[in-house]
């Protein structure tokens, strides 16, 4: 019997943003073990326990409500106008700001054994998806008590969830990226997401930020297209224009692309920053 000698040839070896893909589908196992750890840890100790995940919102949503309702008495619907914001943007900030924590405490396992290095941001941000679905409870709680409409276009809505994974999922890539180079970027995200939530259509009204340079600030902000699309779907009630839908895709999937690329080409080096 023959003893056959394998030999890697790194000259044939195919691109990282490749290989990471291949190397996901081998360890799903893991992906969804960390997924799982994820939503236990979360509300393992928590009395309220995956109530909190409806109740958060719904709060925040209240709050602003009696803040802000009597300077903007003018939007229809101001409280769904709120939560449909809200919801969108606690799944976005809270997956990419833990997506920082999770990188942290996975790179100690890049010494020791191989892993995707995306397994822990992937993980992450699937978690924050399943949240994201628990928190759509209390926003249809909320158009029965204002009486808003449930309308079918909300059937829509899982085509919405693969923007809002991909567009999350590629921030999160990035922001991790550049917090294994420079760590201080952990620090100062949360201090950019404040300043992006008060540019971005969460409180106040669309017609607010179409005043700013000609609307100009609304089409430079991506978020702007994730919770417009939400928007439509859930509280207008009707199918968006194929512009809407494209505009949402370019920026989601565009936003993955270049954050799974960036994070994979650098991938290799992060054993040595961490």
């Amino acid at each position: 019997m023959k003893n056959t000698t394998m030999i890697y040839d790194s000259a044939k070896r195919k691109h990282p943003a490749i290989e990471e893909l291949f190397a996901l589908y081998q360890y799903r196992d893991l992906i969804y073990q960390l997924v799982r750890r994820d939503i236990v840890a979360r509300y393992k100790r928590s009395i309220l326990g995956v109530a909190w995940t409806m109740l958060n919102p719904l709060g925040t949503m209240l709050i602003m409500v009696i803040v802000f309702s009597q300077v903007f008495s003018a939007t229809e619907n101001y409280a769904g106008y709120v939560l449909t914001g809200v919801i969108v943007w606690t799944m976005f900030s809270q997956s990419t700001n833990m997506s920082l924590s999770s990188m942290v405490w996975g790179s100690q396992l890049f010494h020791q054994i191989y892993l995707p290095r995306t397994s822990f941001v992937l993980s992450t941000i699937l978690a924050s998806m399943v949240n994201f679905i628990l928190s759509l409870v209390p926003l249809g709680f909320i158009f029965i008590v204002t009486r808003i409409p449930l309308r079918p276009s909300m059937l829509l809505l899982p085509i919405y969830l693969i923007f809002l994974f991909s567009f999350s999922l590629g921030v999160a890539l990035l922001i991790s990226t550049i917090a294994v180079f420079f760590p201080d970027v952990a620090d100062l995200y949360p201090v950019l997401l404040t300043a992006w939530m008060y540019l971005s259509p969460i409180i106040m009204p669309l017609d607010f930020y179409r005043k700013i340079l000609n609307g100009l600030l609304l089409y430079i902000n991506p978020m702007y297209y994730l919770v417009n699309l939400f928007r439509i779907l859930a509280l207008d009630g009707f199918i968006p224009h194929i512009q809407t839908w494209a505009a949402t895709a370019l920026v989601s999937f565009g936003v993955l692309i270049i954050g799974w690329f960036v994070f994979c080409s650098k991938a290799d080096t992060f054993a040595y920053h961490v």
